[in-house]
């Protein structure tokens, strides 16, 4: 049993660090490809420089039998001021949800960075309705903090901010044109964004955009022309996100398989023709075989503060506010999510864990 658990902990700590090899990659990238400033590029190199440090304090970590992600996912809220057709964050929790309170969020945030975190992603609900995510970067300036927000509250104040807090990088939301974007997001979002995003590029904000991938607006966002779009709006990062159908009925917005097939494809012409960074999630898991949620990759930790695999797996067996970060990443479900990572292929609605979510609840049960 204990060589058993050594050598899933050995391949673990080898998944973890291919990951974090990737995400230096990344950086390299951003610094190379993106159009940004001398100010910015000082920022981005410290932070490359830092994850030397996350990768340290991870290996060390991983030899004692304990794995930390290079990633972690934080939910600040429930609430949002757009009401978005099948949000995954709305279907899976309630806005009534009591939250993790300001201190115990800051204590988190702490405890990541001692165990090597290396980035933060802020997410919700919309973020900008709990700004306390500002404070907590300027604390920890060596860790990068993407914030993903549908950008309607972006301010003058928060402009400001931004542009002070180099590590803090707004990754604004659209599905494509205005018709695309305004029949998902609501009437006149789309107009509304590009307005932030033009506000953004004036004041030599790096920021980025996630896209939603559905079927039906797959060839629009995934095409050149789209792109060079955004890239002419100052968009320099696009994260696409594969459509999961969490809300019952939203099946057919799923990829079909052809679709998820062209990944490879389609990713490598953006990067040969346009300047910018574009990532794929989940991306092609096989090369770190298997499901890199659960710690392998990333965690995400909810509004209330229970560690989750992955946003589209609601599944926790651990509670932030009466436990330690680290006393939850050595929780038995996450775990097993770990350990049967090899099992969980590609899904066909790009969580897998969702997809086989009664074998993920079992598990919960067996607890």
């Amino acid at each position: 049993m204990n060589k058993f658990v050594d050598q899933n902990n050995q391949i673990d700590q080898d998944v973890a660090e291919l990951f974090g090899q990737n995400l230096v990659t990344f950086f390299r990238s951003t610094l190379l490809r993106c159009r940004i400033n001398p100010g910015l590029t000082l920022a981005l190199f410290r932070i490359l420089r830092d994850q030397k440090r996350g990768v340290r304090l991870r290996s060390a970590l991983a030899k004692q039998g304990l794995t930390v992600p290079p990633l972690m996912i934080v939910s600040i809220t429930n609430a949002c001021n757009l009401n978005c057709k099948g949000c995954y964050a709305r279907a899976i929790h309630a806005e009534e949800e009591t939250v993790m309170s300001d201190s115990r969020l800051a204590e988190l945030i702490g405890e990541a960075n001692d165990l090597g975190v290396s980035i933060i992603m802020i997410a919700g609900g919309e973020p900008l309705l709990r700004p306390i995510f500002f404070d907590l970067a300027r604390q920890y300036p060596h860790i990068l903090f993407p914030v993903f927000t549908n950008g309607l509250l972006i301010n003058p104040a928060s402009i400001s901010r931004f542009k002070k807090q180099r590590n803090l990088v707004p990754i604004l939301s659209l599905e494509g044109h205005q018709m695309e974007t305004d029949m998902r997001r609501g009437s006149g979002v789309y107009a509304m964004v590009q307005k932030k995003m033009d506000w953004l590029r004036k004041e030599g904000i790096l920021f980025g955009t996630s896209l939603t991938l559905t079927r039906t607006n797959f060839d629009l966002i995934t095409s050149v022309a789209f792109q060079k779009d955004l890239s002419k709006l100052g968009s320099q990062v696009s994260i696409f996100v594969d459509y999961v159908p969490v809300q019952p009925g939203t099946e057919t917005y799923t990829l079909t398989p052809e679709q998820k097939g062209l990944e490879s494809t389609w990713t490598k012409q953006l990067y040969a023709e346009l300047p910018g960074v574009f990532v794929s999630l989940p991306g092609d898991e096989s090369l770190y075989g298997g499901c890199l949620a659960g710690g392998r990759g990333f965690i995400h930790v909810n509004p209330s503060g229970r560690v989750e695999p992955c946003p589209f797996a609601p599944f926790s067996d651990t509670d932030l506010n009466k436990m330690s970060l680290r006393e939850a990443l050595d929780s038995s479900f996450l775990s097993i999510i770990r350990e049967n990572a090899g099992k969980l292929g590609e899904s066909a609605g790009g969580c897998t864990l969702w997809e086989n979510r009664e074998w993920v609840l079992e598990q919960l049960d067996k607890e």
